[in-house]
């Protein structure tokens, strides 16, 4: 493995080497605090009442029995809460979601909306009062149901266009020696993360301050600025550890209500989401309905390409979950059409999650390829490399590198896929059928403007301040690898803070967009620092700081496709008595720009890996019809996979770093979730000559579709 030169960082410098995290011992020894940790004097504490009914409105919340109960402070709800400006548009360019402007009306757009929040002394008297509050509801009928034939689904531009279309589908499909005309469905997904959401918020010499579990301070912060009319330089938002995000730890109800009940009661009250509320308030990936049609001449080339993908939103917020996105990347054909489209339900706002659009629309349509490769007589990758595209199929524009072919290679003679017998159900061991499968993936390589100071302390050591988010990626550990070479100094020497709005504006830890957006601003700055320092060459005991600025420099990027890719590999076995699918290995090679650290890159790409195995088996949040809410909404009814389900799964790249980026990112969050689920799928099409077009892929679900021997 080699790691090309990139700036003025070289392959002998700490870019490029394994580190462990840096605040790795600060984590296993209890030093490291998450926002639910930190001690503040006077410290209450908030527990949010959801509604129970899916939808109608509040007709009384009877707070006066719960005032007069032990500890008890204060009730807040629709009736006597502060009054909320929602009329913007926010930094991530979209209006707020109304779920987190809480307590704003009577409404009750879905189960689990939040109508009161119950502040006590302790979490044990708030949590009590909370479960005794009594709210009358007007209960109205509600509809939660997505089916494909919906005649209220609508396209819905999101942060991509809804539909793409260009030539005659219908005369290419038609024209096409082999079709593929399929429909493939996801359920309804959620993230789960290991540390729940929580806030504390206080005001400081009239200035609002909030400990926050958060993907992004300087997102949080404008926000709550917007929402509360305040001045942006009113608000601090800080957010030193975070256990997880995956998409979900934005703007939420949590952070907006604890606020207000420290602006009413003038003390901090801090507000920790339980795991069952994060299923209601949080976010989720929508479940989706995908139609993929495909034409193909007898060699297998593309002529018509159609991917549209169906997804539901909630009745207050417009989010779409653009999973026909991957086809506008991954191949071309002579008349190509993409749609992501939307219903309204019932049900709470979907959001962003581990390889949004990509994770499923990736299993839709590279289960559809390998549909097309069976019926054109290929090997799966050699259909997949006869379609490589030489630019962007919708937008036109060249690839920024595209070596999606270079991992297909490297995989499959790691793999030993040369020694694969293509025919579906041959292979058994015992009463094990075996299979294997392949899938690519690719996700968006982009960047966002961002700001960043660093100073040359008198001691000889140098400070890092920048306002990126450590969600368990390992962010702080790159930054400071990234900050060593461009300053020339051994990583030692090197301090990052991060995690706090005042360090001035950057970018979110999320669209795989963290690291590369961040160690931009980082390099900038140090190289300037570093070439000023050489004159003088002594420090005064103020220090030497130098801050930088990237929103010129991302703004000026030639328009191309940038995008980390990826060939997923996986080998299943399935049980013919049971159902029971097991993975056995996978193997992932990606192409992701420069890999800052091998270490903590490769736990990042095994993860997203490992997460494509519980797609594909395990994770299913299923709605009960009656009341419009989840059945077992908590890491008991919700399974994912464990380490008992997690084989031998490992993660390489080929060289690939970005010429237009300083230090040669692109970006490895998101990637290896995509297409990892279709790789398992099609494993088990080659297991057992059944094509199962549904995820999970559950026990019950291999016994009934049947197959050799099952």
């Amino acid at each position: 493995m080699t790691t090309a030169t990139t700036g003025r960082a070289t392959a002998t410098g700490a870019v490029g080497t394994a580190h462990t995290r840096v605040e790795g011992r600060d984590k296993v020894t209890g030093a490291a605090r998450y926002a639910g940790e930190i001690p503040f004097a006077g410290l209450a504490h908030g527990w949010l009442v959801l509604s129970g009914v899916a939808r109608g409105r509040i007709l009384s919340v009877e707070t006066a029995p719960l005032l007069d109960m032990p500890g008890v402070l204060t009730v807040l709800h629709h009736g006597n809460a502060p009054r909320l400006h929602t009329d913007y548009i926010g930094s991530m360019g979209v209006p707020p979601d109304p779920t987190c402007a809480v307590f704003q009306n009577d409404r009750v757009p879905h189960a689990g909306w939040p109508v009161a929040l119950v502040v006590a002394e302790t979490p044990e008297q708030a949590r009590e009062a909370a479960e005794a509050l009594v709210v009358t509801y007007e209960r109205e009928p509600h509809d939660i149901e997505l089916a494909a034939d919906r005649p209220d689904a609508y396209p819905v531009d999101g942060h991509m266009p809804g539909v793409t279309q260009k030539g005659d589908l219908e005369a290419e499909l038609a024209a096409s020696a082999h079709v593929v005309d399929v429909e493939y469905t996801t359920p309804e997904e959620h993230h789960a993360m290991m540390e729940p959401h929580a806030a504390t918020a206080r005001w400081d010499g009239g200035r609002l301050e909030v400990v926050d579990s958060n993907q992004g301070t300087t997102w949080v912060a404008d926000e709550l600025a917007r929402m509360f009319s305040l001045d942006a330089s009113a608000v601090r938002v800080r957010s030193e550890h975070v256990g997880g995000g995956f998409g979900s730890k934005g703007i939420r109800a949590h952070q907006v209500s604890a606020v207000m009940a420290a602006t009413v009661l003038r003390r901090p009250v801090r507000v920790v989401l339980t795991r069952r509320q994060m299923f209601s308030l949080t976010g989720y990936r929508s479940p989706t309905t995908q139609r993929v049609r495909l034409g193909a001449g007898p060699d297998g080339r593309l002529r018509a390409l159609d991917h549209r993908s169906l997804s539901r939103t909630s009745t207050v917020w417009e989010f779409v979950e653009p999973s026909a996105g991957v086809a506008r990347v991954m191949y071309d054909a002579d008349a190509h059409r993409t749609a992501n489209e939307v219903v309204r339900l019932d049900v709470p706002s979907p959001t962003w999650m581990r390889g949004p659009g990509e994770a499923p629309g990736s299993f839709a349509l590279e289960a559809a390829l390998d549909e097309l490769a069976e019926r054109c007589g290929l090997d799966p990758i050699e259909l997949r490399l006869r379609n490589e595209p030489e630019v962007g199929p919708v937008s036109g524009l060249p690839f920024a590198g595209r070596n999606l072919a270079a991992c297909f290679r490297e995989g499959a003679r790691r793999f030993g896929w040369a020694d694969r017998d293509p025919r579906p159900g041959v292979r058994r061991e015992g009463r094990w059928l075996l299979g294997t499968g392949t899938a690519a993936a690719s996700f968006p390589a982009g960047a966002l403007p961002s700001t960043a100071a660093v100073t040359a302390e008198a001691d000889g050591t140098f400070t890092v301040r920048i306002a990126a988010a450590d969600i368990g990626t390992g962010a702080r550990t790159a930054l400071t690898l990234v900050a060593a070479d461009a300053l020339g100094v051994a990583p030692g020497r090197v301090r990052v803070r991060i995690g706090d709005s005042d360090f001035g504006p950057a970018g979110i830890a999320g669209g795989s967009m963290g690291t590369r957006s961040w160690s931009w601003a980082v390099t900038a700055a140090a190289e300037e620092l570093r070439d000023r320092l050489v004159p003088s060459g002594t420090v005064p005991p103020e220090g030497i700081t130098v801050r930088s600025d990237t929103t010129a420099a991302i703004g000026a990027l030639a328009q191309k496709e940038r995008h980390s890719y990826g060939a997923q590999f996986a080998e299943v076995a399935v049980d013919v008595t049971t159902g029971e699918v097991r993975v056995r290995r996978m193997l992932g090679i990606f192409a992701a720009g420069r890999i800052v650290n091998p270490l903590t890159a490769r736990g990042q790409l095994t993860g997203g890996m490992v997460w494509g195995i519980s797609m594909a088996l395990h994770e299913e949040a299923v709605r009960d019809r009656a009341s419009g809410g989840l059945y077992g909404p908590d890491l008991a009814g919700y399974h994912v996979a464990t380490h008992a389900d997690v084989p031998l799964v490992e993660a390489d790249w080929v060289d690939d770093p970005d010429p237009d980026d300083p230090v040669g990112i692109k970006g490895i969050g998101e990637v290896g979730i995509v297409g990892a689920a279709a790789a398992v799928a099609n494993a088990v099409w080659h297991a057992t000559g059944v094509r199962h077009r549904h995820l999970p892929i559950r026990p019950d679900r291999v016994l009934e579709a049947g197959g050799p021997g099952v």
